[in-house]
């Protein structure tokens, strides 16, 4: 879409074994944005979210704490191109 953002979010801390990538699908979902979530090796969790600016912002931050059983430690944002895809996905 035309006014679309998008955002790279790299978070760190308990973020793996803990439902993150599930809430996270379930946030995103909930607000209408598109991209993918998914665990990286070194524990960490990847997320790419984008869609119109306020959504965007809203699962950015959303993803500062995570889920309940989550425990964020630290994590980085990265402005990006949006790239047009149709829905959000967890990534294996």
């Amino acid at each position: 879409m035309q006014d679309d953002i998008a955002r790279r979010v790299v978070v760190e801390g308990m973020v793996q074994g803990v439902g993150f990538r599930m809430a996270c699908a379930q946030q995103a979902r909930s607000v209408g944005v598109r991209g993918w979530v998914r665990n990286l090796p070194d524990a960490r969790v990847e997320a790419w979210v984008e869609g119109p600016a306020e959504p965007v912002r809203d699962v950015v931050e959303w993803l500062a704490e995570g889920p309940v059983a989550a425990q964020v430690s630290g994590r980085s944002v990265t402005e990006e191109d949006p790239q047009q895809y149709p829905s959000f996905t967890i990534e294996s």
